[in-house]
């Protein structure tokens, strides 16, 4: 059982492709369970670039019929997965939106956005993003997938591993299913949330819910050894 925290971890929530804070919020409230929710602090905001026409990609479902517009984009590419553009403003776009909004202890997004989340705390680490904000320990990636461009993904995907605490939910139809399992097999020690549907927010089954505790739990842990470290510290200091 998930004990009551403190403070609860917070994530700066990073939608998909094609549609809105908004939209995304929805989607976690109605599909998760007040046992998970009440452990989050969960931030969401919209993506900066408003989307172009709805792309043809094989396999893509848009949400243009569930939900209505403004739908946005994070960054756009090619039919190719191979040229991306406004990749350098969304990332100084997100440390803004970080800096104003306050600390985060973590990054969860779905599609897009979890491609992003599952990238930023490499690209933060290596100095290429996020230079002004903590380093993002945690990460819930819901519908990832890895980086075709081989530029991006040698910069995002370290051979020696993610050391990032992550939980990754797969869908057993997605069309990302196999970049999501090889963006998995990148992190050292992953948690993951397999689900029978597609590329899509799942509902949480007991079995996923028992998987999502435990890594809140971790998140949990981690937090107090940090405090109880700096409290040694601060104690010697008086003594010294």
């Amino acid at each position: 059982m998930l004990r009551k925290m403190e403070r609860k971890p917070r994530f700066l929530c990073l939608h998909g492709m094609r549609t809105s804070a908004k939209i995304f919020q929805e989607q976690i409230f109605k599909k998760w369970p007040d046992s998970i929710l009440q452990n989050m602090d969960l931030v969401f905001i919209d993506a900066p670039f408003p989307s172009l026409d709805k792309p043809t990609i094989k396999g893509f479902v848009g949400v243009d019929n569930l939900f209505d517009p403004p739908y946005y984009d994070w960054f756009h590419f090619d039919q190719e997965f191979m040229e991306y553009k406004n990749f350098d403003e969304c990332l100084y776009y997100i440390e803004d939106c970080m800096l104003k909004l306050g600390h985060f202890d973590g990054l969860m997004g779905f599609s897009q956005g979890a491609i992003l989340s599952a990238t930023l705390p490499v690209l933060q680490k290596k100095g290429f993003a996020l230079k002004k904000v903590p380093q993002i320990k945690n990460v819930i990636i819901i519908g990832g997938a890895t980086f075709l461009c081989p530029i991006m993904a040698e910069k995002a995907h370290p051979s020696g591993g993610n050391p990032c605490n992550s939980l990754h939910f797969l869908g057993e139809t997605d069309i990302l299913k196999e970049r999501g399992m090889k963006l998995l097999e990148s992190f050292v020690s992953p948690y993951a949330i397999h689900h029978p549907s597609g590329h899509t927010i799942p509902r949480l089954d007991d079995k996923a819910v028992l998987i999502m505790q435990k890594f809140l739990e971790q998140i949990q842990n981690e937090e107090e050894e940090k405090k109880d470290f700096i409290s040694a510290q601060q104690m010697d200091e008086i003594h010294n």
